[in-house]
């Protein structure tokens, strides 16, 4: 194993006072040498050199100990902006986020044709509007799609939903924006949003998120970190065979979790019992409009569409039972469309995961609905990029691509 240079140690000791920084309001110098073991001169330098960045302010002075009063610190979070951008629902949205997850601006565009040119063409009309916004410097540009993604390289190797196999999206924005860009698969990306902006992370390091919307997949965090595992295609259980003979799902088998469980299952079911026409209605309108019709039905209560809907919460239920025995987690959270059907969905979906799961660990497993709502994975984009300390830094001397390639 090859010894850490200076510069190495440097970057990881700066990394983990920013963590601290960020994981707190507000923070003394002396509390960040306690909890990082670092000693108090090697905190002071690199607090130092956060101030000069602008990254960081001394905001009033704590509660002394006994000794002399320390200084608090917390995140300017207004001084760097990050764009995040979610491609998994109907309409292509995009926002521009501060360092503390809050959205400064926001943009949607609809797609009404997936495939070809103009998914890329909706996406470059988004970002050359958000680019423009003024909040900078904007350090990055974090994007959740569908699919399987190799986050490494910024391609999107599957993504069924668009056409789209080894697509070099990442490459492809850099190039025109020149700033770094990362890729992820959409759930992975709710995940890392609600672990670190839903503050899951205060209750453990270990959570898994269900985006159950049009497709079905989830992420994984295990010890606060995003597992892709050796492919990158952790979490995908929307392809996972839960039904015998049943529906052909987009992946080319039958009876996915996706044909069972999903926003696409429940509209095509539904139309047998309600009528969800619109002659006058734009087709990228119609999964909305389709939802809120349902939704009415349901809430109504309205026999047929209950039974649809918690039927998918049942298959559901039993693809957590699943996970819970594969991986031991205690912590589930679900995003995506189909949480608008509330408790009883909810319910339906414990009681299942409780009856096809060891008791013992079934018992201390909670499922809830995730804090926040439909922003998961755009807000995920750009906390993954937020957790990447080094492209906060501003180097002037420092070329796009060189961002770029050292953001990799």
């Amino acid at each position: 194993m090859k010894k850490a240079t200076h510069q190495q140690t440097k970057e990881h000791n700066r990394h983990l006072v920013l963590k601290n920084i960020f994981d707190h309001d507000v923070i003394s110098r002396a509390e960040i040498s306690r909890l990082t073991g670092l000693t108090r001169t090697t905190v002071s330098e690199i607090v130092a050199e956060l101030l000069e960045e602008g990254l960081v302010n001394e905001i009033g002075i704590g509660e002394s100990m006994g000794g002399k009063s320390p200084i608090l610190l917390s995140i300017v979070k207004d001084s760097r902006c990050l764009i995040g951008l979610d491609i998994a629902q109907n309409q292509f949205r995009g926002a521009v986020v501060n360092l503390r997850g809050e959205i400064k601006n926001m943009i949607t565009a609809p797609v009404i044709e997936r495939f070809g040119n103009e998914p890329i063409q909706q996406i470059f009309k988004i970002l050359d509007h958000l680019i423009t916004i003024p909040c900078h410097p904007v350090v990055g540009i974090g994007v959740g799609t569908p699919g399987l993604v190799n986050t490494h390289e910024g391609t999107v190797i599957n993504a069924v939903n668009f056409d789209w196999k080894d697509f070099p999206l990442a490459k492809i924005l850099a190039d025109r924006y020149h700033i770094p860009v990362f890729i992820y698969n959409d759930s992975q990306a709710a995940a890392m949003g609600e672990f670190l902006y839903g503050r899951y992370h205060q209750k453990g390091d270990n959570l898994i998120v269900i985006n159950v919307g049009y497709g079905i997949g989830s992420g994984i965090i295990i010890d606060g970190r995003l597992f892709q595992g050796d492919g990158g295609g952790a979490g995908e259980i929307g392809h996972v065979v839960v039904q015998q003979g049943g529906h052909l799902c987009r992946c080319g088998h039958y009876g996915c979790l996706e044909t069972v469980a999903s926003v696409q299952a429940l509209i095509r079911d539904a139309k047998d019992f309600i009528d969800l026409r619109d002659e006058h209605l734009p087709p990228d309108k119609s999964t909305a409009y389709y939802l809120e019709k349902i939704e009415s039905a349901y809430q109504a209560g309205e026999p047929a569409i209950r039974k649809i809907v918690l039927e998918g919460a049942y298959y559901l239920g039993n693809a957590i039972a699943n996970l819970v025995g594969t991986l031991n987690i205690n912590h589930i959270v679900l995003v995506g469309e189909m949480t608008r059907f509330g408790n009883l969905w909810l319910e339906k979906i414990r009681q299942t995961m409780k009856e096809n799961s060891l008791s013992g660990l079934a018992e201390k497993v909670q499922i809830e609905i995730g804090k926040l709502e439909s922003n998961a994975t755009l807000l995920g984009a750009t906390a993954l990029l937020v957790s990447n300390y080094s492209l906060l830094f501003l180097n002037r001397n420092r070329t796009p691509s060189d961002a770029f390639l050292s953001a990799r």
